[in-house]
């Protein structure tokens, strides 16, 4: 959460700005921007009579729901609303509507005429608004005894998330363990400390990265805070097909557990090497044998040297051309020469050694230029000096 000097927080945990919180009658905008799973509307305005009644409902985090407008009242994206919960009822954001939220549904494999969707019973009142501000006050401080409370119990867990009701009569616990987990003694002591109904939720490593949230080493929002909402396994043979240095300090991400970018071009790789030999031996030329030192899978290249421990002559060959010499050589046959048809090239990957040259920010160009005025200033004072003498070069009062 952030506070600025206008009396905003801005709540990027359930994305809307409260104004005025101090003031008897705050304020509460939705802000889209600040949405984790955020869906773009790309069919903004188009309406469908099918899915008139139905929108998408968030809430806290990556906390989302398809709801049924049974209010007959009219409502929009960024409305806040009265939804039913299992017990009680619940305050959420209307994030999406029209024929988008089909496609949500078939993603997440909803029937539309399902009678399983609950409602939404009405747009949010301002009482219902104060009572869910002050629900969300006690979320914070309530994590942090629930974690005391785990800790004086000696449960071999760890309490991630507390997210309460819209009408603050139950809260959720998310939590992660590596084991069962006995709960029936935590769950009566958090009824007695905090007085609400208790629902304890397991989650994942990956889970709780999505919503902690955070930025990745590419600069941009995690993905699973963005926009994944299901995961899946990911081992090291996906570093592996795509020439990855198995390295867990860059393979693994702010959870722990390996990126889940690892698997998005995976299948690309996997396509490319069916198209690329495997070699185990150098290829054979009349000059001497061709060892394999590099390989562009994506663009089914791969880079020979006659010097198997030099980098410093490169000759590249397509997967095409080094299938051909892999049949001339089981025929017994031989190329003249790599070095005929081919020109060498450097590798074209850039170390990261050369990018910290401590000389990289040094302007020549300035120095040359001082020195010329330097110069310059010199040829000046020979002239004024010599201004001052008589022809054969000596000043006034020299013999």
């Amino acid at each position: 959460m952030e506070r600025d000097n206008e009396n905003k927080r801005y709540d990027c945990q359930r994305g809307c700005i409260v104004i005025g919180e101090n003031s008897s009658e705050p304020q509460v905008e939705y802000r889209p921007g600040c949405c984790k799973l955020e869906v773009y509307d790309w069919l903004k305005g188009v309406s469908q009579e099918q899915y008139k009644d139905i929108f998408e409902v968030r809430f806290k985090n990556t906390r989302k729901g398809i709801y049924r407008n049974a209010s007959g009242q009219t409502l929009k994206t960024g409305d806040f609303v009265i939804v039913e919960a299992t017990t009680g009822h619940d305050l959420g954001i209307v994030t999406l509507e029209g024929p988008v939220v089909a496609r949500q549904m078939a993603a997440k494999h909803i029937d539309p005429q399902s009678p399983d969707i609950k409602k939404i019973y009405r747009k949010a009142k301002s009482f219902d608004i104060e009572k869910w501000m002050e629900a969300t006050w006690r979320e914070q401080e309530t994590m942090i005894r629930s974690r005391q409370i785990a800790k004086e119990l000696g449960l071999d867990m760890k309490i991630g998330d507390v997210e309460f009701q819209g009408d603050g009569t139950k809260a959720i616990f998310y939590y992660i363990a590596d084991g069962r987990v006995d709960f029936r003694q935590l769950i009566k002591r958090f009824a007695e400390e905090f007085k609400i109904r208790v629902e304890m939720k397991q989650i994942g490593a990956r889970q709780e990265a999505g919503l902690i949230g955070g930025l990745g080493i590419c600069g941009r929002e995690l993905c699973c805070s963005n926009y994944i909402c299901s995961f899946q396994s990911i081992s090291t043979s996906a570093a592996k097909i795509q020439d990855l240095s198995l390295n867990p300090q860059k393979l693994a991400g702010q959870c722990g557990k390996l990126k889940c970018c690892l698997n998005y071009e995976t299948a690309n790789y996997a396509d490319a090497r069916t198209r690329i030999p495997r070699l185990t031996e150098p290829l054979q030329f009349q000059d001497g044998p061709a060892y394999l030192m590099k390989t562009d899978i994506l663009r089914e290249i791969m880079y020979f040297s006659y010097d198997k421990s030099s980098l410093a002559k490169l000759y590249p060959l397509s997967a095409e051309q080094v299938w051909d010499i892999l049949d001339m050589n089981k025929a017994g046959e031989k190329p003249d020469s790599l070095m005929e048809d081919v020109a060498p090239e450097a590798p074209e990957f850039v170390s990261a050694v050369g990018d910290d040259s401590i000389t990289r920010f040094d302007h020549t160009g300035r120095k040359r230029k001082k020195s010329r005025n330097r110069g310059r200033g010199q040829r000046d004072a020979r002239r004024e000096g010599n201004q001052g003498a008589d022809g054969n070069g000596r000043k006034d009062g020299q013999r």
